[in-house]
Order: C-alpha cells, then sequence, then structure tokens
C-alpha cells in the first residue's frame, strides 16, 4: 500500500473509533463531583470570587446532596434513576458555582 492509502485508512480508522471513545467518557463518581465542587468552593473563597453568603448557600447545597445520597444508597444502592438526579442536581449545583464566581461580586 502506498502512504496515501495508509492515510485515509488511518483517517477512517480514527473516524470510526474517536466517535465511539468520546460518548463513552469515564463516569465520574459522586463522591468525586462532590470532592471536585468542595475545592472550587475553596478557590472561590481564596480568590474572593465568592462572597460568604455565597459560600454559605454552595456547601448548604452541596451537604443537602450528599444527604439525599445517603438517603437514596439506604433502600439498597443507587437505582438508574437516583443516580440520574443526583447527577442533573449536581450538574446544577457545579453551574451555580460558576455563575458565583464570576458575577463579579467580590467580598
Amino acid at each position: 500500500m502506498n502512504r496515501f492509502h495508509l492515510l485515509i485508512a488511518g483517517l477512517g480508522l480514527a473516524g470510526i473509533t474517536l466517535p465511539v471513545a468520546a460518548g463513552a467518557a469515564p463516569w465520574q463518581s459522586i463522591n468525586a463531583r462532590q470532592a471536585r465542587l468542595d475545592q472550587r468552593i475553596d478557590q472561590g473563597i481564596r480568590s474572593g470570587a465568592l462572597t460568604r453568603r455565597e459560600a454559605t448557600r454552595l456547601r448548604t447545597d452541596s451537604r443537602q446532596l450528599a444527604q439525599l445520597e445517603t438517603r437514596y444508597r439506604r433502600s439498597g444502592g443507587l437505582s438508574g434513576r437516583e443516580r440520574q438526579d443526583l447527577d442533573r442536581r449536581y450538574d446544577a449545583l457545579a453551574a451555580q458555582v460558576r455563575w458565583d464566581k464570576h458575577d463579579r461580586r467580590r467580598r
């Protein structure tokens, strides 16, 4: 095979495998998401991007999510629907952290 055919074959293979790999993004555990959000809140406090009131509210929301996860797990583990609910809630909390950090309110 000449170089052109190898290039075409390689691009074809990459075109098939990349979308599959992109769709199979590793699921981040709830504990990892919770730890990452806590880190972002801590960083926001240190940098002054979060006010004390914002940080307190975000930490309260995070704690409530942890309590909800505990209630879900007590019922025999996380079902698919419970996991989706937690993912959706963590997405919303992450968006709120992002919003509060960039809303230009400073301490």
